[in-house]
């Protein structure tokens, strides 16, 4: 695996140094706060350069919400019959161009290289630290040593006796937790259309994500060396603001914030939104084609 992975690893390993060097007249080269700044700008740009799968991966997503209620008529349809219901959505997939996948596709090809930034991180944490790529053994044992507020960016909550390594893990593992808790959250809200909650396996998958992950991020926090904490938050945060223009921006149509957004458009030109009505009661009634409306009889005058 590792020399599958060795050229990721040179070249997470090249940027680190190489900001490390851009950052350090500025600051020491032993200081904390250039190898913080280091992860920060590896992070920014490796998140720049997956922009165009993150704008897959949403067209992909909004594909699979749109087709929600073709799918859910399927199932009613042929609920007795699973193969018939497999071989009709299978069908709808085709038609659309889509498939339950597609949105885990982008995922799936960020997965080596965040696990090469990963290892190169976790090296300099180790003890003795360890060095991955470009990064000599001279690089590992100064970023190892490197503090920031008072807390060495090697290490971790577990680990350490010191106050100051950990109150900064504490605070970088809630500040890990609060924003993966808000994204989810902000996408659930505002991000995706009103479904009906009690027969979507998505809807089920966004409630489990909203409370699972900051659980996770919690619980597995306390065993990260600070250098990769900074590298989690960073990575949260950047998802969060991008997922929040996102939905600002371009929401997905039907949702919460597609529809602020044509009000918003519609008050700001002077046009009001047209009101559609999706009662029963106020659809007009209609003729029942084919049937004879009878006459109705009049009245005679009574004989005095």
């Amino acid at each position: 695996m590792s020399t599958i992975l060795n050229p990721l690893y040179i070249a997470v390993s090249w940027v680190i140094i190489t900001i490390h060097k851009a950052v350090s007249p500025i600051f020491s080269p032993d200081s904390g706060i250039s190898w913080a700044l280091s992860i920060i700008g590896l992070v920014i740009l490796i998140r720049i350069l997956l922009i165009p799968l993150f704008v897959k991966q949403i067209k992909s997503q909004r594909a699979l919400t749109a087709l929600q209620p073709h799918l859910k008529a399927i199932q009613t349809k042929h609920k007795d019959d699973r193969q018939k219901q497999s071989e009709e959505m299978m069908k709808l997939y085709k038609e659309h161009k889509t498939n339950p996948l597609a949105s885990c596709f982008p995922i799936l090809a960020q997965a080596p290289i965040f696990f090469a930034l990963f290892t190169v991180l976790n090296g300099i944490g180790k003890n003795p630290p360890t060095a991955h790529g470009v990064l000599t053994q001279a690089d590992v044992n100064n970023a190892a040593h490197a503090t920031i507020f008072g807390a060495r960016i090697s290490a971790t909550f577990l680990g350490s006796t010191d106050g100051s390594v950990k109150l900064v893990t504490i605070l970088l593992i809630a500040f890990m937790s609060i924003t993966t808790f808000t994204t989810q959250r902000q996408l659930m809200v505002k991000g995706m259309p009103k479904m009906d909650s009690s027969n979507n396996m998505m809807l089920q998958q966004q409630k489990i994500m909203l409370y699972a992950f900051p659980l996770i991020f919690a619980v597995s926090g306390v065993n990260f060396p600070i250098g990769v904490l900074i590298y989690w938050s960073t990575t949260n945060l950047w998802t969060w603001g991008q997922q929040f223009y996102v939905i600002k921006r371009n929401p997905t149509p039907g949702s919460p914030a597609y529809i602020e957004l044509q009000e918003k458009r519609a008050k700001k030109s002077g046009t009001p939104l047209p009101e559609v009505s999706t009662t029963e009661e106020t659809q007009p009634e209609t003729e029942v084609k084919g049937q004879r409306q009878q006459p109705t009889k009049k009245k005679k005058p009574k004989k005095k």
